[in-house]
C-alpha cells in the first residue's frame, strides 16, 4: 500500500519568526539543542552500562513537543509514551533528577522506580509503555477539565503511530467526538512502529485526515521536522479549539535517528536513508535560520552549546554520586489492593 500525500499545514515562515521574536527563538532553539545533547550523554552512559532497562531517544522529533508546549503553556495535562525524556524536560523538570532516575537512583524523578521509560511532573501523567495504554488516561484527563468547567486548559496527547492500530485509540477518539472534550492528539509519526514500516501497519492514510474525517474532528498534518511549521500548526490547533471547543487530531511527520531504542541497530534502513533525513534535523534547520538573520552568531552557539554541555554533565555526575534505593523502601508508594476471602469462598 502507498501512502496517499497528505495535505501539510501551509504557513509563513517569516511571519512566524516575526511573532515570536529573537528572545523565544533563542529559546526555543535552546531546549532543543538541551534535549539532543542530554540524550547523547545518556546514551552514552547507558551504553556503559550505568542505565538499564530500555532507552528510547528522541533524536529528530524534538521539534514537535518544544512547539506545543511552547503554544500551550504548562498549565494542561500531558501524556506521553515511553519516549519521554523530552516532554519532562520541556515540563521543567530537573535535569539532575531526570538523569538520576535514569541512573536507578534515590534521586531520581520517581526515586530510580521508573527509569529512562516512566517520568512525571506535576501536569505529566506519565511517560507509559503501555502502547496505546495512555490515550484514553489523555482523554480522562480532557473529561475532568470539561466536567470541573476549567476553560482554557487543555490535555495533551503525544502518541506514535504504532499505537493509532490500538483499539483504544478508537474509542477515545469516539468518546472525545461525542462528548466534545478539550484533548489534542499528537500522533508523532516517525514513520517506523519499532521495525515496521507505517506503510505495512496503518490502513488508512495518511492518519490525521483519514481518521480525522471519521471521528467527525478537525484535522491537522505538519511538517515535524520544522519547529516554525509545528509552532504555526498548534497556534492553529489552539485558536480552533477554544472558539469551536471540540477535540483535535494532528498529525506530525518526522523520522527518528536512531533506532526503536537504544538496542535497536536500525538495520531496517540504509545509511543512505538515514543521512537523507539526516539532512531536514529539525536543530540544524532552526540553527541555519537563526544564523543566517544574525539573531545567533559562531560565538554565542558555541557558548550555548559549551554551557548546555557543562549542565548536562554535571547531571550525570550527580547521577554518579547518588545512592541507589534502600530495597526496604522498594514497596513504599505502590498500590495494591488487599482482599479477604468470604467463607463461602474458602
Amino acid at each position: 500500500m502507498t501512502e496517499e500525500k497528505a495535505h501539510v499545514f501551509a504557513f509563513d515562515e517569516e511571519k512566524v519568526m516575526k511573532q515570536l521574536g529573537k528572545e523565544k527563538l533563542l529559546s526555543l532553539f535552546e531546549k532543543m539543542l538541551f534535549i539532543r545533547i542530554f540524550e547523547a550523554r545518556a546514551e552514552n552512559a547507558y551504553l556503559q552500562g550505568k542505565i538499564g532497562g530500555f532507552f528510547h531517544s528522541y533524536a529528530g522529533q524534538e521539534a514537535i513537543q518544544t512547539a506545543s508546549v511552547a503554544v500551550f503553556g504548562l498549565n494542561n495535562w500531558y501524556t506521553t509514551t515511553y519516549r519521554c525524556h523530552a516532554l519532562a524536560i520541556l515540563l521543567g523538570e530537573d535535569p539532575k533528577g531526570l538523569m538520576a532516575e535514569f541512573f536507578g537512583k534515590e534521586s531520581g524523578n520517581v526515586k530510580g522506580r521508573g527509569g529512562s521509560m516512566h517520568l512525571f511532573s506535576d501536569r505529566m501523567l506519565g511517560g507509559l509503555a503501555i502502547v496505546g495504554g495512555h490515550i484514553p488516561i489523555a482523554t480522562g484527563a480532557a473529561f475532568s477539565l470539561k466536567y470541573q468547567q476549567k476553560k482554557g486548559e487543555f490535555s495533551i496527547c503525544f502518541l506514535g503511530e504504532g499505537a493509532v492500530a490500538q483499539g483504544s485509540f478508537y474509542e477515545s477518539l469516539n468518546l472525545a467526538s461525542l462528548w466534545n472534550l478539550p484533548c489534542v492528539y499528537v500522533v508523532e509519526n516517525n514513520k517506523w512502529g519499532m521495525g515496521t514500516n507505517v506503510e505495512k501497519a496503518i490502513a488508512p492514510l495518511p492518519i490525521g485526515e483519514k481518521f480525522g474525517l471519521l471521528y467527525n474532528m478537525k484535522s491537522l498534518t505538519l511538517d515535524g521536522m520544522d519547529l516554525l511549521a509545528c509552532i504555526a500548526g498548534f497556534v492553529e490547533a489552539k485558536n480552533e479549539m477554544q472558539k469551536n471547543e471540540r477535540p483535535i487530531l494532528i498529525e506530525a511527520v518526522t523520522e527518528r535517528f536512531r533506532g526503536h531504542s537504544i538496542s535497536d541497530p536500525g538495520l531496517y534502513r540504509t545509511k543512505e536513508e538515514l543521512k537523507r533525513i539526516q539532512k531536514k534535523d529539525p536543530i540544524e534547520q532552526m540553527k541555519q535560520r537563526l544564523l543566517s538573520c544574525q539573531f545567533l552568531n559562531q560565538e554565542e552557539l558555541q557558548a550555548m552549546e559549551e554551557k548546555i554541555k557543562k549542565e548536562v554533565k554535571d547531571a550525570e555526575v550527580f547521577a554518579d554520586q547518588s545512592p541507589f534505593p534502600n530495597p526496604v523502601t522498594l514497596e513504599e508508594g505502590v498500590f495494591a489492593e488487599k482482599r479477604g476471602l468470604c467463607d463461602t469462598e474458602r
